[in-house]
């Protein structure tokens, strides 16, 4: 009995020794997967601090939003100006067209009107020249009357009062045009002062 009690101590203290130890490589097993397990915890609150301090405050994100939506806003100002300002472009240029064509048209009206009054024109003074012309033979004739009836050649000169009584009225007719008349001999042809107011050669 003395003999394997101190056998008996031994494998007991052997026992407890593996025990303790197996028991300390556990406890170091798990204080490690603590330490792990802490430093995870500590790696993921600095990391959710980074991201409080990096998350943008509400005051912010309204102000982003008010303006995001300003851009916008301004965006389809920029989009309605640019379609507005394609179509007066249009409506200018249609006005132009429109314009030209006014203006051809009444520059064409103008030229017709001037052929028109041209052509009046020369109608007028054309029948101004007959009716000079009609009283260029009125006052010869009155001076060979007067020169008749009073025996004068054909040298003399009369006055406007010698053959007043021959015209009509008893009038020294005026020239239509203005012009004023010189009797001159009873031999020569009434001169008008009007250029072209001549009596047409005669016709044989």
């Amino acid at each position: 009995m003395k003999t394997i009690l101190p056998w008996l101590l031994v494998a007991l203290t052997a026992g407890g020794a593996v025990f303790f130890y197996n028991g300390n490589q556990a406890k170091s097993a798990e204080v490690a997967r603590l330490q792990a397990q802490v430093q995870e915890v500590e790696a993921l609150r600095t990391e959710i601090e980074a991201l409080k301090q990096s998350q943008v405050p509400a005051e912010e994100l309204a102000r982003l939003k008010e303006s995001k939506d300003e851009v916008l806003r301004l965006r389809n100002q920029v989009r309605q100006l640019t379609s507005d300002k394609a179509q007066l472009g249009q409506q200018a240029q249609a006005a132009q067209v429109a314009a030209a064509q006014a203006q051809a048209q009444a520059q064409a009206q103008a030229e017709a009107q001037n052929l028109v009054l041209a052509k009046a024109q020369e109608e007028a003074a054309a029948t101004a020249v007959q009716r000079c012309q009609n009283q260029i033979r009125q006052l010869q004739a009155a001076k060979q009357q007067w020169a008749l009836e009073h025996q004068k050649t054909a040298e003399v000169t009369p006055t406007d009062k010698d053959i007043a009584p021959y015209l009509v009225g008893e009038l020294i007719p005026g020239c239509p045009s203005g012009g004023k008349y010189t009797l001159g001999q009873v031999a020569s042809i009434p001169a008008c002062s009007v250029p072209g107011h001549v009596l047409p050669p005669p016709t044989h």
